[in-house]
């Protein structure tokens, strides 16, 4: 059996590594595609070495642009691959221009699509991530369901067929790489004693300089260091609107998976505009504070594990000033999605 796996962006490739191995311990022949989409080796290469996934037979080199441009290009080299390929079904992971891309280029070539992650929804029709996850799931054969709440959201689509509740891949990387986490990560960025972690990079919370604003005030109210792993769009954000970082972040170059669950493990709480740090964070037992108005991860903020506060700033103090959070976080599987997704694309 040969299969393209398409991926694009830091999270990808987290959640690409598990499937790969089954894939691969499955007996199939995958071609790992990368739309270069994230391109520098902070935000590509490490995770491939960490991850111990296979760096990639083809490289499209798309880097950054608008959506519709970065997009199309995608849509333009994922096409030809599959042309000259003609693969027997087509992978794609997540809400990334990445994995619209993908998913469009194999449906219009009657290639089957499987979608790992199918079915999260935000609510939020003005992300683009929204819309590429709904069109990604609408296009698939195969919907690979992190959670029961996913599946509940495909039903109420009216999407049954090809559904399979398989757990969350990124708990198969987590329980990878968690023995090898280090307490001293944030004293090697010159931060001691207590800290927070932040990451900013919603194209709502950065791309205007009015909540961009806010949220770095947002980040000067937090009682202690914040370690801020700058992303490239933030960055030119910051310097394109004059603005500058509150004195109690410290402001680091992205940093691999490795450290960055390290810091997550061992930090106060993490505040955060992604996805899928909502969940690494509450999985490692670390008080999450969601910079948006919504999640589409309700299983975290279970037991207060995860807070939404937006750009609140009175909200953010209360939280941290609040109760520890109790209980566990469940609905997210065993570890073990991989091997069920390569059960069920190789059936």
């Amino acid at each position: 059996m040969k299969i393209v796996s398409v991926v694009g962006a830091r999270p990808q490739f987290i959640k690409a590594a598990p499937v790969s191995r089954a894939l691969q311990a499955a007996g199939v022949h995958e071609v790992l595609v990368h739309t270069g989409q994230h391109y520098d080796d902070t935000m590509s290469r490490v995770f491939f070495n960490e991850l111990d996934l296979p760096f990639p037979d083809i490289n499209l080199g798309v880097g950054s642009g608008s959506h519709g441009g970065q997009t199309a290009r995608m849509l333009e080299g994922v096409e030809q691959v599959l042309v000259d390929g003609r693969p027997d079904l087509l992978v794609v992971y997540g809400d990334t221009n990445s994995t619209l891309a993908g998913a469009l280029a194999a449906a219009k070539l009657h290639i089957p699509v499987a979608h790992v992650e199918a079915g999260l929804r935000s609510g939020r029709r003005d992300m683009p991530e929204e819309i590429n996850r709904i069109v990604a799931d609408h296009l698939a054969d195969l919907l690979l369901c992190p959670t029961a709440t996913a599946m509940d959201h495909l039903t109420r689509e009216g999407i049954n067929r090809g559904v399979h509740l398989v757990g969350d891949v990124m708990v198969d990387s987590l329980e990878t790489i968690r023995s090898r986490l280090r307490p001293d990560a944030a004293t090697h960025l010159g931060v001691s004693g207590s800290y927070f972690v932040a990451t900013l990079h919603r194209a709502e919370n950065v791309d205007t300089k009015e909540r961009l604003r806010a949220a770095l005030e947002v980040l000067s109210a937090v009682p202690g260091p914040v370690i801020l792993p700058l992303h490239p769009r933030t960055a030119g954000s910051v310097s394109r609107f004059g603005l500058s970082f509150p004195e109690n972040v410290h402001v680091t170059e992205p940093v691999g998976y490795l450290d960055m669950l390290s810091l997550v493990a061992h930090a106060d709480a993490v505040l955060t505009d992604s996805g899928g740090l909502q969940k690494e964070a509450v999985l490692l037992g670390t008080r999450c504070l969601t910079l948006r108005d919504e999640t589409e991860w309700p299983e975290t903020l279970e037991g207060a594990w995860n807070t939404v506060v937006g750009l609140d700033l009175r909200l953010v103090e209360e939280v941290l000033a609040g109760p520890a959070p109790t209980g566990e976080v469940s609905g997210f599987g065993d570890g073990h999605a991989a091997e069920r997704i390569a059960d069920i694309v190789t059936s």
